[in-house]
């Protein structure tokens, strides 16, 4: 293990030279020195998210990244938001299955404040009993107009249906009975549980000395204890059962709107299945020119809209289509054209022409994906918490050696109607006018 000094690992990618450096107490720490704008992005990762929850504690991981905002012994409440902007400055979180994400982007000869803050609600975080109350009363409210969403809540009933056991059915906002019930005294031991060092990577990317940067991080860092491992932090997560066959479901909703979900369980991030899931998601929706764009909405016009999204997570993953059908749509007519597209995937070879084009569409993805050092910091600690750093400094490779056999194959084992849920939700019956009584 490194001494916090020494470089265990360099490397390249996009005009950044990248060291990972391990302090004493495990934090690992990302250097991705950029000089192309006068700006350091600094985000802090830690491995914990909805997959982490134990069943009372649902939705704890969102609450807390509210909270984190609500005082620490340095800075109270507000003062970050404060903080920031008096530096001309942004910041953010956001909480997902399986991280949660704390970053600030700062001009470079100020981004040091971002450390300061970030080691003092590491340690110190207050969690007012009082504030705690109140911020309550604001997730609930967030979950709430998110119960108003159709396609959320189709999308959160697809996803329990394809996760029967494992955490991954929740949404990472949890259910409101759990958070009714959460103490402050719980959020305390999650905090202790999972946010310290041991448990956490830092990336600083753009335009900073690396010698300089890391004695910053040292001295902010360093003196915080490592914390409890992972190993004896993280639950009990039970394994899902086999998938016995197709699974339905429907829900009306008080509009006019048809909409469609399907879903099927498929891999872990930065499998090689990953990467062919994401040239299968380009072949499908990548584009006005993709196949389910132009058959269902251009020519066929069954749909206003279509997408799908390759959702893969450190313990298996999703991948999802949705359709928004046309008002006077027949619903099996939809249904049947998206698997006589899916049985295309299947049984035939992508010709190369429509193949080069997904690649150049995955090029441009790429490159645009790490244009700013926000970007960039994000797709390290992404990469860094749900797998390793390193891969992502040729992600792009890995999907552009995908070719049309690997396509096929991966399709024909993951993207079987046995295997998927498919969720339906459409209006809601209007009652019938009631008769007017026979004359006399």
């Amino acid at each position: 293990m490194s001494d916090g000094h020494s470089v265990i690992a360099r490397a390249q990618k996009s005009g950044a030279s990248i060291t990972e450096h391990r302090l004493a107490n495990g934090m690992r720490v990302l250097l991705a020195e950029r000089h192309a704008d006068p700006v350091v992005a600094a985000m802090i990762w830690y491995r914990v998210g909805a997959r982490n929850e134990r069943e009372h504690e649902a939705g704890v991981s969102h609450f807390l990244e509210h909270m984190m905002f609500k005082g620490s012994a340095r800075f109270g409440k507000g003062e970050i938001d404060r903080t920031t902007t008096r530096l001309g400055g942004s910041n953010n979180a956001f909480t997902g299955c399986d991280h949660t994400a704390y970053w600030f982007e700062l001009a470079s000869d100020r981004w040091e404040t971002a450390l300061e803050i970030e080691a003092d609600r590491m340690q110190s975080l207050l969690l007012d009993a009082r504030e705690f109350d109140a911020e309550r009363d604001v997730v609930l409210e967030e979950l709430s107009m998110g119960n108003d969403d159709p396609w959320r809540r189709l999308t959160e009933l697809v996803q329990a249906t394809l996760f029967l056991r494992h955490p991954y059915r929740r949404p990472v906002i949890g259910h409101t009975d759990a958070l009714e019930h959460l103490s402050v005294d719980e959020m305390r031991d999650y905090h202790r549980r999972f946010y310290h060092p041991g448990n956490a990577t830092l990336v600083l990317c753009g335009d900073f000395e690396p010698a300089d940067a890391l004695a910053k991080v040292l001295r902010h860092f360093e003196p915080i204890g490592a914390g409890q491992p992972y190993e004896e932090a993280d639950p009990f997560r039970p394994r899902e059962e086999p998938v016995l066959g197709e699974r339905r479901i429907q829900m009306t909703w008080d509009d006019e709107g048809k909409r469609l979900c399907m879903g099927w369980p498929t891999v872990k991030v930065a499998s090689d299945d990953d990467y062919a899931l994401d040239v299968i998601s380009t072949v499908l929706s990548g584009g006005r020119l993709s196949r389910l764009h132009r058959k269902l909405v251009i020519e066929t016009e069954l749909a206003t809209s279509i997408s799908t999204q390759n959702d893969t997570r450190v313990e298996g993953g999703v991948f999802w289509i949705f359709a928004e059908c046309s008002q006077k749509a027949d619903l099996a007519r939809l249904e049947a054209a998206i698997d006589a597209e899916l049985g295309r995937l299947v049984s035939e070879i992508v010709p190369a022409k429509e193949l080069a084009r997904v690649r150049s569409l995955l090029e441009a993805a790429e490159a645009y994906d790490n244009e700013t050092a926000s970007d960039m910091a994000e797709q390290l600690g992404e990469f860094a918490t749900d797998a390793h750093w390193q891969l992502a400094l040729d992600a792009l490779g890995h999907v552009l050696a995908v070719d049309a056999r690997r396509v096929r194959d991966c399709a024909q084992r993951l993207l079987s109607r046995e295997r998927r849920v498919v969720g339906w939700c459409v209006p809601k019956p209007r009652p019938k006018p009631a008769r007017r009584g026979a004359k006399r």
